[in-house]
């Protein structure tokens, strides 16, 4: 019997659960098992990508599941299903047991399943598993700093998803239906609290500030893996929501452009590698949110290329810029960095720049002036490391032995997705982007390398989260009341 595409696609869902409990039964088999699940989903997103009209199937009724699948869910697997990939292959030598591949497989299933999802309920239920799942993988090395930087990590999406599980019913109780497209005739309170769930868990805006401390002190692979894929489950719904409900969009492109400038902010003076990594987690994130129409693109590109930076930063010698200033890092391992660096900066040849452009060329005039800030922003921060030394002496410090195969299949995705979109090629596309650049690494030069500026990191205690996302909580009524009227 020849199984239809939602048969398909719902074995596809399924798969990756399977596989990973299997794992528990089949332990020498784990990483096998794992790189053929991550395969399957990366034949599964490319597919959709190349092949953009969208599926959609109900089951059950209106209490059941919605599932949208289209060339953006197609992008966001299609990231789902690299990053996975490279962070497998990268443990694939090391010595973690077969737990670690069920929770990374587990984790790739539930992200999957946010990608397809169309209604609230699956989004809700995926998100909590990839919560529990996300916990697990931090708090894996068992160390006292894991567990309670895990733990923090729990306690504060659990919070935010009770206030989106709150919003949900709110929902359903305004036009009996948890579908997407219920948000459309929903309360104000509904959809506050939706949004104030999501962008917790999408690491936006302050609402997003307990990302920083939790992916910097992660472990490189399971960094790799959040900042890649898993904050995009919150960032999806929301692009969704702006596609589907006009009335949403301009307060997700008002998001997109306060947390690309937040980050970035960060950044700039950061003196440590992972924490320049983590805030610009949140700050490229601000760049899907700004362009909703575009956002699957430069989703993948920021995927590949944050995961590879992660990935590279753990196996530099420190983490301090200012020591790595005073100890040159082997050259091959800093050609992967400029590589890396190069794409999130926006240069010509790398898929960046192509999701730059169409970035830019979907921005509304309001956003112009700060997107273009944020640009040059992100042009100082990856200065730090396109300008440090190296050298080409044999070094002590080796990388892991997976450290390679990864990075050539993430850098190689960069190279291989700026085909997708050739348009951006013409001198006024490339011309930009190269003053940007230019201009960011002469105000590193000549500025900020010189500057030494420590930013509070008081918002970021674990006190002080829960206050701000009330606070935020507030504000979200008052913007969408105010885009309501």
């Amino acid at each position: 019997m020849i199984l239809d595409h939602a048969d398909l696609s719902l074995t596809w869902i399924a798969l990756p659960l399977f596989v990973g409990f299997s794992i528990s039964l089949l332990p020498r088999l784990d990483r096998i098992l794992a790189i053929t699940a991550s395969l399957l989903s990366l034949a599964y997103g490319l597919w959709h990508v190349l092949n953009p009209a969208p599926i959609s199937f109900q089951l059950l009724d209106s209490f059941g599941v919605s599932l949208l699948i289209d060339d953006l869910s197609g992008f966001f697997i299609l990231t789902n299903a690299v990053v996975t990939l490279a962070v497998i292959l990268y443990c694939w030598q090391s010595d973690k047991c077969s737990f670690f591949y069920t929770e990374v497989i587990i984790l790739h299933g539930s992200v999957n399943a946010v990608f397809v999802s169309a209604d609230l309920i699956s989004v809700y239920v995926a998100l909590e598993v990839i919560g529990v799942a996300s916990f697990l993988l931090i708090a894996y090395p068992r160390t006292d700093r894991s567990v309670w930087v895990g733990l923090r990590y729990l306690f504060v999406s659990n919070t935010a998803m009770l206030f989106y599980l709150l919003g949900a019913v709110l929902v359903y109780q305004s036009s009996n239906s948890f579908a997407f497209a219920g948000l459309a005739n929903a309360p104000t309170e509904a959809i506050a609290f939706i949004f104030i769930g999501l962008l917790t868990k999408g690491g936006i805006f302050v609402s997003g500030l307990w990302l920083p401390l939790t992916h910097s002190e992660s472990e490189s692979p399971v960094s790799a893996l959040l900042s890649g894929v898993v904050v995009k489950t919150g960032v999806y719904p929301m692009i969704r929501f702006a596609l589907i409900v006009p009335e949403i969009d301009p307060i997700v492109r008002f998001f997109g452009v306060s947390t690309a400038l937040l980050g970035v902010g960060y950044a700039v003076f950061s003196k440590d590698s992972k924490r320049i990594l983590a805030f610009h987690t949140v700050s490229q994130i601000g760049f899907i949110l700004a362009a909703p129409a575009v956002g699957g693109f430069y989703a993948l590109t920021h995927g590949l290329v944050k995961s590879a930076l992660f990935l590279i930063t753990g196996n530099l010698p420190s983490r301090n810029i200012k020591v790595l200033k005073e100890n040159p890092i082997p050259t091959p391992v800093w050609i992967t960095l400029v590589i890396a660096s190069f794409s999130i900066s926006g240069f010509p040849l790398l898929a960046g720049f192509g999701a730059k452009v169409l970035t830019s060329k979907n921005l509304v005039p309001w956003q112009v002036v700060s997107m273009n800030i944020a640009a040059l922003g992100t042009a100082i921060s990856f200065a730090k490391f396109i300008f440090l030394p190296h050298t080409s002496a044999p070094s002590a410090d080796k990388v892991k032995p997976g450290f390679w195969p990864a990075l050539v299949l993430l850098l190689g995705g960069l190279v291989l997705a700026n085909a997708l979109y050739y348009d951006a090629y013409s001198l006024s596309n490339i011309v930009k982007p190269l003053l940007t650049i230019a201009a960011g690494w002469l105000a590193y030069l000549l500025i900020f390398q010189k500057l030494s500026v420590k930013l509070p990191r008081v918002v970021e205690r674990f006190e002080h989260l829960i206050g701000a996302m009330s606070l935020m909580l507030v504000f979200l009524f008052w913007i969408v009341g105010r885009n309501q009227l």
